[in-house]
């Protein structure tokens, strides 16, 4: 039996439509003032805060991974090797194969009735007992599969004066919360109790099943096909499909305008997933497009955009979004044509973590953790109040 839950305590349980007011945190804004390489060369130079030096700081430039490892000190991990972003090193111990709450095996069954992978998730405990999260509070750090090239939610600000630049954006927050309640936070001089792992879009799952991470935090969109993979936390964000295109393109949407168009997708998205689906189905959206760009991260296909080599991205909104506030001469065309959530992706061996996680959103939403990484991430680009999913459980 499925029970819905609110995400909110007390009299204000459920997801609520919050007013709008103004963004807390810092406010970035200007346009993309340079075009990223699809290889190893170019930089990706993301909108300038007010107020900043000529040089903005000592930053990682560069879209793809280049940023090193500085196990240790920030207790991120070796991150290389260009767009692809697949070096992950450091840290990497263990396969994560996990007793569910301590009372045996917590594998997920598959489900060939799967209808809404997103009420999928088991109930929230925060018991600690299980296996998998005993190996982790014995390693001492969390290991976490991130974007390092998503604006807003998983990045590297090269206009940081800091001496060393952070991962930051909204999935990078909701990261280091989970840490932080099941490691305990850490004071500056400690060792850290997370360990960052750049994956690029098509080594979600693969990072996951092969014991590299312990989780994926990565824009990542609940399917049924990806349940038969992995495990997924209740969702912490809503989004959907939509078209990405320059403002003058004579595109609309996700219909006919596409005809004779390159649309770009990632690799292993469900955006790509959508498209081979209905140029299967003969849909008019893509039935005469040219569907082929395909490339392993997102962000490469703004590059692909900015250079002409394609005419429009398809992507999640929330994504699009984000984009379009780096490049200002690319907007977001007619409205979404999905409805799709995010979720934390865990192994299928690690029910004690699923819980545990579904726990810490829970409470991620009902202090208000969730609202202000929003108001600081996100509401500027998104362009509306936050209004985080409310939780549905299998059990």
């Amino acid at each position: 039996m499925q029970r819905r839950h609110g995400n909110g305590d007390g009299d204000e349980g459920g997801a609520r439509a919050r007013q709008h007011r103004p963004r807390r945190g810092r406010l970035i804004v200007g346009a993309l003032a340079g075009v990223c390489a699809l290889a190893a060369a170019g930089a990706l130079l993301l909108p300038r805060p007010p107020g900043t030096g000529a040089d903005g700081g000592d930053a990682a430039r560069t879209a793809g991974s280049h940023a090193t490892g500085r196990a240790g000190t920030t207790g991120d991990t070796g991150m290389t090797g260009g767009t692809g972003n697949t070096g992950m090193t450091g840290g990497t111990g263990g396969t994560g194969d996990g007793i569910g709450g301590g009372t045996g095996r917590g594998r997920f069954a598959a489900d060939e009735t799967c209808d809404r992978p997103e009420a999928r998730s088991p109930a929230p405990s925060r018991d600690e007992t299980g296996e998998t999260i005993r190996r982790i509070k014995e390693r001492g750090y969390l290991r976490v599969g991130v974007d390092q090239n998503s604006y807003g939610w998983g990045y590297r600000d090269p206009n940081s004066s800091q001496e060393r630049v952070e991962l930051s954006g909204f999935d990078i927050d909701l990261a280091r919360r989970i840490a932080d309640e099941i490691l305990g936070h850490r004071a500056p001089g400690e060792p850290p109790n997370i360990r960052f792992a750049a994956v690029p879009t098509s080594q979600r799952i693969p990072a996951v099943q092969d014991g590299r991470v312990d989780m994926v935090v990565r824009t990542m969109t609940i399917t049924c096909d990806r349940l038969d993979d992995v495990a997924f936390s209740a969702p912490y964000f809503t989004t959907g499909q939509q078209v990405l295109a320059p403002a003058h393109s004579g595109i609309t949407g996700y219909d006919r305008s596409l005809a004779g168009k390159k649309i770009c997708t990632a690799d292993g998205s469900t955006a790509r997933l959508r498209l081979e689906k209905d140029r299967a189905a003969g849909k008019p959206a893509v039935a005469e497009a040219d569907i082929r760009p395909v490339v392993p991260n997102q962000l490469d296909c703004l590059v692909r955009l900015q250079l002409g080599e394609v005419d429009a991205v398809v992507t999640d909104s929330a994504l699009a979004a984000s984009q379009a506030a780096q490049d200002p001469s690319v907007t977001l065309m007619g409205e979404e044509f999905t409805e799709e959530y995010y979720g934390v992706a865990m192994s299928r061996d690690s029910e004690d973590l699923v819980r545990r996680v579904n726990a810490v959103l829970r409470d991620y939403v009902a202090d208000g953790g969730w609202e202000r990484a929003y108001d600081e991430w996100l509401e500027a680009t998104m362009k509306k109040p936050a209004d985080p999913p409310p939780a549905v459980y299998r059990d």
